[in-house]
């Protein structure tokens, strides 16, 4: 149950060989398939337990990826077997947007552009373009023995990004959304506009970073995943630039949406 799968009962040795009678099973094709089954049961979605999530990957990441490490003892995969997190991911994309559509006064129908693209560019095709190449990165160069036993899964990589993409998501898509047109009109050329603008950016995508590394750092048969915190410093370098030349990031994602929906 729900407090059941927050308790971490986990060793750092179980990587989780799976037996050849087994295999079978548990072929990517099996699990996509009950993956996509369970996305036409709502009842069967644990949305609780996804919300329990989407709050510890602000406050707590790690105990997330504890969740992840259970789930390989028990159901012998490291990916997620219920679509309830990219579900409850999908209505916060569409609130979100929405409003940025009301902040940027579009009408109707471009706030339905902004939406396709939105879910179907930003969200998918990031998203598997960024999973794929993480799955190829980490089972091509960080693990510990390559073999056909220890390899990151694909789904684990793509439930890595909607992680990461998550905070990244509610920062810039919904806390920035108070202070485009009010509070210090970061569209506008004040320094703390911009400063204000530019840090969020900093920590939204110091999150994705920081949150892609521990899903990766918490397989047992991966090495050297410290790399993968390296693009913090040229993120800290962009960011001091931004502030000394006066760079706006979010009166860049402003224009861009405009400009995608005409």
């Amino acid at each position: 149950g729900f407090i059941k799968a927050m308790l971490p009962t986990t060793s750092p040795h179980s990587n989780g060989a799976l037996g050849s009678r087994d295999a079978a099973r548990h072929t990517a094709g099996a699990k996509r398939y009950k993956y996509l089954r369970r996305l036409l049961h709502f009842r069967q979605m644990d949305f609780e337990f996804a919300l329990w999530q989407m709050l510890y990957l602000f406050t707590s990441p790690q105990r997330v990826y504890r969740n992840f490490q259970y789930r390989k003892q028990t159901k012998d995969q490291w990916a997620r077997d219920d679509p309830a997190f990219l579900v409850l991911l999908s209505v916060w994309l569409c609130v979100s947007t929405i409003g940025f559509g009301l902040v940027l006064d579009m009408g109707v129908m471009e706030t339905l552009k902004l939406l396709l693209w939105v879910v179907c560019v930003d969200c998918i095709g990031v998203g598997l373009l960024i999973s794929t190449l993480m799955w190829v990165i980490t089972n091509k160069y960080l693990l510990k023995q390559p073999s056909r036993n220890f390899d990151v899964e694909w789904g684990y990589a793509f439930d890595v990004h909607l992680n990461a993409f998550y905070p990244l998501l509610v920062i810039l898509h919904f806390l920035q959304l108070f202070f485009i047109n009010h509070v210090v009109m970061i569209k506008s050329d004040w320094f703390l506009g911009y400063f204000v603008g530019n840090t969020l950016w900093l920590i939204a995508i110091g999150y994705y970073l920081y949150i892609t590394f521990l899903g990766y750092n918490a397989l047992p048969f991966l090495k050297n995943t410290v790399v993968l915190l390296y693009p913090f410093a040229p993120l800290g370098l962009i960011y001091i630039l931004s502030i000394s030349l006066g760079w706006n990031f979010t009166r860049g994602l402003c224009w861009f949406y405009k400009y995608r929906v005409q």
